[in-house]
């Protein structure tokens, strides 16, 4: 493995890390609300470039 790229690899206790630091900065009763904004936010996103996709065989046609 590359040096450089050591520093990028992501393991379970950086993870952890990532899950305390989340919970300490917005608590347990908003990250509910957060991860159901990123959810929908996520599905709009699949929505639109689904609707973007039949619009161009559309215009193929």
């Amino acid at each position: 493995m590359n040096l450089y790229m050591l520093p990028l690899v992501i393991g379970a206790p950086q993870i952890i890390l990532i899950v305390v630091v989340v919970l300490l900065l917005f608590g347990g009763k908003k990250i509910p609300e957060l991860m159901r904004g990123l959810g929908s936010g996520i599905k709009e996103f699949k929505d639109a470039s689904k609707g973007d996709d039949e619009k161009s065989e559309d215009k193929k046609k």
